[in-house]
Order: C-alpha cells, then structure tokens, then sequence
C-alpha cells in the first residue's frame, strides 16, 4: 500500500549502499532482499519524519463556489492569524499577524492586490529579536503594527512582548529582513502604533493605564505621543485621548489595538473595545488635531456581530481588531479578526484574518457594518484576478522536507528548536530528537508545528521511530496551550511497541487508548482525521492498511471555549524523552 519516496538528496548514497549490499549479498547469499529502508542509518531515540500532509475539507467551501475570479473566502487567512495590521507603499501591500511564544515570530504577507497572498518570511526570525524564555503559549508577541514611513521610505513594525516591553523593527526592504528591537521603556501598556504625519513627525498611540489608575475591570485609556524618527526615541508628554472607550458611563472594557489615520484632512482613532470574545467590537473617532480632542461617532461601533442571533447559520463572532488601507481605485478595505465557531459554541481555528471594504457614511466616518449586517463570506474584489493558489478556501498541502529549511508556516516554541530537529541528517527526513522536554514546560520541546485552518480536515505524517522504552514517545501532537493536548504517539521498545492516544490536561497525562504493536515494526503512517466536533486517529504499518485506533475524541477541548488564550490548536510532529506524567488514579 505504502512505500517511501526517494529523495534527489540521497539517491546516489542509496544507490551506492545498493551496489554494497548487492556484493556483501553475492558473498553471503543473505541480503539479496533487503528494503530500501534498511540501508538508510537511522538511529535510536530520533523520529523521523518523511513528510506531513494536510488537507482542508469544510463544507461551505465544497457547497459554495466562487462565481468567477474575482471573488475571494473570508477569512483570508484561516487559522490563528490574529490581530492583522496592514500597509502599502502605493505599489506592495504587507500584513503581519500575532504570534504569542511562538517562534519565529511576526509572520508578513505580501500582496499586490488584497486578494492574492502569499506568506515572505517572519519579522522577528532571530533569537535576539525574539526573547521568549519562560512565557506562556498566550504571552508572548501581542498584536504586532506594520506601518509605512514615506518620508524616510522605510517599515516599521512595532509590538508588544509582554514580558519584555514594547519595541519596534525596522526595514527599507520587507523581503530581506529586519533589524534588531529598538525599545521604547517610556511606552508602557500593550497594542502600540505609529502615525506617520504629512509634516513628517510621527506618533506612537497604545493601550494603557487611564489617569488616576483603573476605575474597574478592563478600564484602560489610549495615549500618544511624539516620536523623533532620527533619534529613535520619545519626545515630550505622553497624552491620554481616549478614556475607558466611546461612553465612559457605560464602563467600557479593554479599549484596544489603537491606530490613527489622517484621511480628508482630519485624524481618525480607531480602536478595538469590549475584549476579543464575542462583545468585541470597533469604534472610531475624529480629530481637527494628532492630539485631539477625538470625539466618538455617534453611531459606534463601526463594526461587531456581538447583538446578532446566536442561533443563525454559520455565524462569525468576535469580530474587531482592525486596520484600514486604501486601494489605488480610491476604495477602502479593512483587515480584521474574527472567528466561526461551530454551533456559536466553538472553535480550534483561533482569530483569524478577515478582509471587507469599508463604507463612508454621509457624516464622513467609515464603518464596515451596520446594524444587522453580518460579515461575508464570499466577497467581490473589483478588478481582481484570483491565483490559482490561495491562503483560504480548502486546500492541500504536502510538505516533504527536501528543503534545507522548513516551510514558512512551521513553527517552534519559544525557540528556534534547531538542536533539537534537523533536514539535514537524512536528506528528505525531518529528523527529531527526543528532548528532555515535554510540552507542558515552558521550555522549547521537539515540537515543529502549523496551525489548524479548518474544522474538517485531515492529516497526515510517515515515521520512522525506533524508541528505547516507555520514557520516549514520537507521533503527532495536536496542541492549543500547555495544558490542552491530544498525543497520537508511538513508544516502547523493540520488544514491546506501542501506540497510543492520550490526553493532556493541568494535572497530566490520560491515556484514551493504546495498542501493542507488531514486534520489529518501526516504519508508521499517523493520520488525524476530524469531522469538526471530534477527531478520529488512525494508523498503519508500511504493509498493512489503514486501522482505526481511537474514534470520538472531543475536538471541543482543544478550543478556546474550553480553555483560555488568544491562540488557535497547532499540529505537528513532536518527540520527547520525557513524557508528561501520567494522571494518578
């Protein structure tokens, strides 16, 4: 049923360990039949992987075709690419998205149309841009700005580490790298944003504490202030121009995600409110001056679902979090996050990127939606020509790890995991060491991962593991934080294989099923299959078909319903020495 792919990288040292076994055959009659597999050297305690499969199956992309090539899915892009900034220089369109702890950070999308896009690289890509020792899954880089000076023609991209402070990069050229953080400790809070002015001066406005400190839960205020371009540093007060939100009475929560824009010759703030669940929403307000005073339009917010029937179909919640850009046609667009839930209940896809045009009303604000409007899905982009390959809609990928780097939607944690994975060792292998670290530590694991897109899927990997007992495991790992994990691992020794599929919670690891192996086997295929409410684990030997190991496993505990954060579940390959101890009974 199965065999392996032969790799460029090592068909001539195959071929020439062949022509070795070929005469070591001929002189002791033995090894006329080895396999393929028996000449590659692969070691103990190390997985590897011969390639990974993804496949994206929803139902609303099967039952609803786009009617010509000029309409394009929301989201733009699936899965947890939260918190979208966008920018253009008149000709480029980049976007970059959250990356929490994981690493590399920042991810940056380039387009020349909106609709077209295509992943260039990650921002933060170094250790000493990227400090992330110790944090949490949901800590980490916080809604990251991208921002276009024409003045000094260069980008910058300024973020919070919420452990560390704020800090920006810089480039003259998105595609060949950033520069090491500048930080900024006079900026305090989170979400910061530069205003590049006419004049040439330039702002920075972030979330952070009101004066006089937070009256309530979730009181927070938007401040700015000057920033000197040569010198890199702040300049003169720090100015609060929003507090609480819209209406103060109203207690307003979490006001957020800050960004100013000079359009007509006036100044809008636009901002983030009411926290990224499903009372999320943007508001707007409107400036004579950089500094203010701002006043709120009278018919905020500018775009939310959170007053719509829970009921209807195929909801999108959550929605806010948005930056503007402007199309050489003269028409806007808008950037946004939002989710699809199942049922209004939950999701494994996190935030993700949504794109709409934005509206003007006769009083000169921008809104996307207006009362009952709802966010759609299927949206014409004028004059546009859609590639033949998108980031949304369902669609395949097979990663094969021919490359001498991984493929840009692979991801680490809080490290670049180099010492523990190589596509070096075996040329088409990704080769991953069982590290003395498991996932619940916030350390950097033999974790290498990319997010979930759908809710109906399936994926797939080939492995070849030969582990040395119970302590070392290798497989699949479908991940949301520390302490929600599905396992899907192969373990034991040579004697006594085992496969198994466990669950990993704050007090450690359940096994939900397990199954002993074929002594001498060492060459799987895994496959994770989900129907959106549960997923099903499979898995077959080199020989044999597929078998059904666990079916009806909970995709609801993955989500973020079920647990805290601001990520979507990742998928990946994973290897440990050190499992996560099992839950006592």
């Amino acid at each position: 049923m199965f065999s392996l792919k032969k790799q460029n990288g090592y068909r001539l040292w195959v071929f020439v360990s062949f022509i070795m076994i070929f005469f070591q055959s001929c002189n002791t009659g033995s090894k006329s039949n080895e396999k393929e597999i028996g000449t590659i050297p692969f070691k103990k305690s190390t997985a590897y992987f011969d390639d990974f499969k993804y496949t994206g199956k929803d139902d609303f992309y099967n039952e609803n075709t786009l009617p010509d090539n000029s309409y394009f899915y929301n989201p733009i892009l699936p899965g947890w690419y939260s918190d979208p900034s966008i920018c253009s220089n008149g000709e480029d369109y980049f976007l970059v998205t959250s990356t929490f702890s994981y690493y590399p950070g920042v991810p940056i999308f380039h387009s020349k149309d909106l609709v077209n896009w295509k992943q260039i690289g990650h921002v933060l890509d170094r250790p000493e841009q990227l400090p992330l020792d110790g944090q949490r899954i949901t800590e980490g880089i916080f809604a990251p700005a991208i921002s276009y000076n024409p003045h000094n023609k260069t980008y910058y991209m300024i973020t919070t580490n919420i452990k560390k402070g704020n800090f920006f990069v810089k480039t003259k050229d998105p595609f060949k790298g950033w520069s090491d953080p500048v930080w900024l400790p006079e900026v305090q809070g989170i979400d910061p944003s530069f205003f590049f002015d006419d004049d040439g001066k330039a702002y920075v406005v972030n979330n952070d504490a009101p004066d006089g400190g937070s009256q309530y839960e979730g009181h927070r205020a938007i401040r700015i202030q000057e920033f000197d371009v040569k010198t890199e540093t702040m300049k003169g007060p720090r100015k609060m121009i929003v507090n609480g939100g819209v209406d103060l009475s109203e207690k307003p929560i979490w006001i957020e995600g800050p960004h100013v824009y000079k359009i007509n010759g006036s100044y809008y703030l636009m901002c983030a409110e009411g926290g990224t669940s499903v009372n999320h929403r943007e508001v707007i307000f409107k400036s004579e001056s950089v500094l203010g005073p701002y006043k709120p339009w009278n018919k905020n917010p500018i775009l939310t679902q959170k007053h719509l029937d829970p009921n209807r179909p195929l909801p999108i919640t959550c929605a806010g979090h948005a930056d503007l850009i402007q199309k050489k046609d003269s028409s806007w667009w808008a950037v946004f996050l939002a989710c699809r839930p199942i049922d209004n209940d939950f999701e494994n896809l996190g935030r993700e990127t949504f794109l709409m045009p934005v509206q003007w009303d006769e009083s000169g604000f921008p809104y996307m939606t207006r009362e009952n409007e709802t966010i759609p899905r299927i949206i014409k982009m004028p004059g546009s020509i859609r590639a033949k390959k998108t980031t949304y809609g369902n669609f395949s990928i097979t990663d094969d790890f021919t490359d001498s780097l991984l493929p840009k939607e692979w991801v680490t944690i809080r490290g670049d995991g180099k010492n523990l994975y190589s596509l070096k060792d075996i040329p088409g292998y990704l080769a991953l060491s069982c590290a003395d670290v498991n996932t619940v530590e916030l350390k950097t694991p033999a974790f290498v991962s990319r997010r979930l897109q759908h809710h109906k899927f399936e994926a797939e990997t080939t492995v070849y593991f030969e582990p040395s007992g119970l302590h070392e495991a290798a497989g699949i790992l479908l991940m949301k934080d520390e302490t929600h994990q599905y396992a899907f691992t192969l373990t034991g020794n040579e004697k006594s294989p085992k496969i198994l599929v466990e669950k990993i919670t704050k007090d450690g690891r359940e096994i939900l099923t397990e199954k002993n192996l074929e002594t001498g086997e060492k060459l799987f295929h895994l496959k994770v299959i989900s129907n959106g409410l549960n997923f099903e684990f499979q898995y077959a030997s080199n020989t044999s078909e597929w078998k059904t190991l666990k079916t009806g496993v909970d995709a609801r505990y993955l989500s973020t319903a079920n647990s805290y954060g601001f990520t979507g579940t990742n998928i990946g390959v994973y290897a440990t020495k050190k499992r996560v101890p099992l839950l006592s009974k």
